[in-house]
């Protein structure tokens, strides 16, 4: 599957939360143009706080990160142009997203 131009889906049940149109591929890093959806507003703080606790990178304040992920993970899913992944580590910034994804579960 090409990246570049692909337009990838973040639901929240089943409202949209935005779309992502890719325009940077970075193995295994994907990023691009972020559209909010009507669901987005549900979730703007869970983002907000996720990035805010990564880009302080303490050790300390990864068990919150973890906390704070594991409920992005609850609240939203990711799907590719073809279909829905497994896994999927997802940032969302302004109008900017940026994920790594994976058709298995991610290795603990």
């Amino acid at each position: 599957m090409g990246f570049d131009g692909g337009v990838w889906q973040v639901r929240g049940g089943d409202e949209p939360v935005g779309e992502i149109l890719v325009d940077e591929a970075d193995f295994p890093w994907l990023s691009g143009h972020f559209t909010p959806g009507p669901g987005y507003a549900a979730v703007r703080d869970l983002f907000a706080r996720e990035l805010a606790l990564l880009e302080r990178d303490q050790d300390e304040l990864w068990e919150e990160w973890e906390a704070a992920y594991d409920e992005i993970r609850r609240r939203v899913t990711l799907s590719s142009p073809d279909g829905s992944v497994a896994e999927f580590l997802l940032h969302i910034e302004g109008d900017r997203a940026w994920f790594r994804w994976s058709e298995e579960p991610f290795e603990e």
